[in-house]
């Protein structure tokens, strides 16, 4: 009887965990398209925001598969920069607002190593498209720059970023 009442209690448990779940993934199924709807409105509006911009100061802007905007406004002699190289840029970054976040004046130059994941995706694939020498402005989306949470210091949440930068320093990876 004793075995009985233990494997009764058992199921009971079971099922009761099992309809739980089912309810969960009921209430997550019946949020995912209002929270996919949320995304693309405000993906519509970051969009919106940034043509705006781009038609305020009249800049001829580049738009890649990915949503970054980029204009090279002066055009290096130097080699190209490819995954793997070490890079250096001088920078300023604004909020699309035009608040300055961040300089190399007040911060240094940075360096970062492509293709690791070292920096922002955004500023990445931007001097990915650049040689020595090179001066552009860069629009980078939210998505591309620091997401959801911003970097918790001076960039907010969901913020556009515009990157006026030079690359100005390759360090080629060795030839293998």
């Amino acid at each position: 009887m004793r075995i009985q009442l233990y494997i009764l209690s058992l199921f009971l448990i079971f099922q009761a965990c099992n309809n739980s779940n089912n309810q969960s993934q009921t209430d997550l199924g019946d949020l995912k398209e209002p929270l996919i709807n949320a995304n693309k409105h405000l993906a519509e509006v970051e969009n919106e925001d940034i043509e705006n911009y781009i038609r305020r100061y009249g800049w001829q802007m580049e738009e890649t598969g990915t949503g970054l905007r980029i204009m090279i406004y002066k055009n290096g002699q130097g080699l190209p920069a490819e995954s793997g190289d070490i890079v250096k840029v001088k920078y300023k970054v604004n909020l699309i607002t035009g608040l300055v976040v961040y300089s190399s004046d007040e911060d240094g130059p940075l360096e970062f190593l492509t293709g690791r994941a070292e920096t922002i995706n955004g500023l990445e694939e931007a001097v990915l498209r650049m040689r020595v020498g090179d001066k552009a402005k860069v629009i980078i989306p939210s998505h591309l720059a620091y997401g959801l949470l911003g970097d918790e210091e001076r960039i907010p949440k969901r913020a556009t970023l515009i990157y006026d930068v030079e690359l100005f320093s390759i360090l080629k990876k060795p030839k293998e």
